[in-house]
């Protein structure tokens, strides 16, 4: 059995207008493969997307963390919060995984973190046939707008207890999804899941939600 190892993908964008750095942890014979939709203002090294990739490393999935935005992109504002943007990036992702070796064939979750998450949920509707699972971490789900209702993959929706509007806008999000779904309240946490186990409590719902929709038969290839 060989250990884990890192792949530092560069992604081309399908505008043309530059490449995304990505960073690919593949575990020995992965049994599915997470890709990581950081929300506004973060980047690839989200300490908290990072602690779940790890987490879920441990549980043997593959993971992908990678910057949604090029670096001269970043510094606008604007463009954090463009979610058709945001979703074609991780198109893009998806593209450039369906001609990655390693991991050709797996089953594909993606796992949204604030605009991360409807960006997510915008990419799987868009590519129904190269996402199995979506969950959403204290995401804004409702900002995927239309898209919603054209969303197949099994979502899980994620959020604190103590996120109160948040909260709300995950309800309202959830009745325009046709699919599997479920909202999951983390008693105690507040947007971050900063409290002591809130971290914790939603990896656990997290690794199980794609434990039953990630860990089974190959996928069809994806491109």
């Amino acid at each position: 059995m060989t250990g884990p190892r890192d792949i530092e993908l560069d992604i081309p964008v399908s505008s043309g207008r530059g490449r995304l750095e990505g960073d690919l942890a593949l575990p020995d014979a992965p049994r599915g493969l997470v890709v990581f939709a950081h929300g506004s203002g973060s980047s690839r090294f989200s300490p908290r997307n990072r602690a779940v990739a790890e987490w879920l490393g441990g549980r043997g999935y593959a993971t992908l963390l990678f910057d949604l935005l090029t670096p001269g992109e970043a510094r606008d504002r604007s463009h954090v919060f463009d979610i058709p943007l945001l979703a074609g990036r991780v198109g893009d992702a998806l593209s450039c995984l369906g001609q990655e070796p390693a991991v050709r064939g797996l089953r594909i979750g993606l796992f949204g973190a604030s605009t991360g998450a409807a960006a997510a949920l915008v990419a799987a509707a868009e590519r129904p046939e190269a996402v199995s699972a979506v969950v959403s971490r204290g995401g804004r789900p409702d900002l995927a707008g239309a898209s919603l209702q054209r969303v197949h993959a099994p979502t899980l929706l994620v959020v604190g207890g103590r996120d109160t509007d948040v909260i709300a806008l995950n309800e309202e999000a959830l009745t325009e999804l046709p699919c599997e779904k479920r909202l999951a309240i983390v008693p105690g946490a507040t947007h971050l899941f900063e409290e002591p186990g809130t971290l914790r409590a939603m990896m656990e719902k997290t690794a199980s939600w794609f434990d039953r929709h990630l860990a089974g038969s190959p996928a069809s290839p994806h491109g």
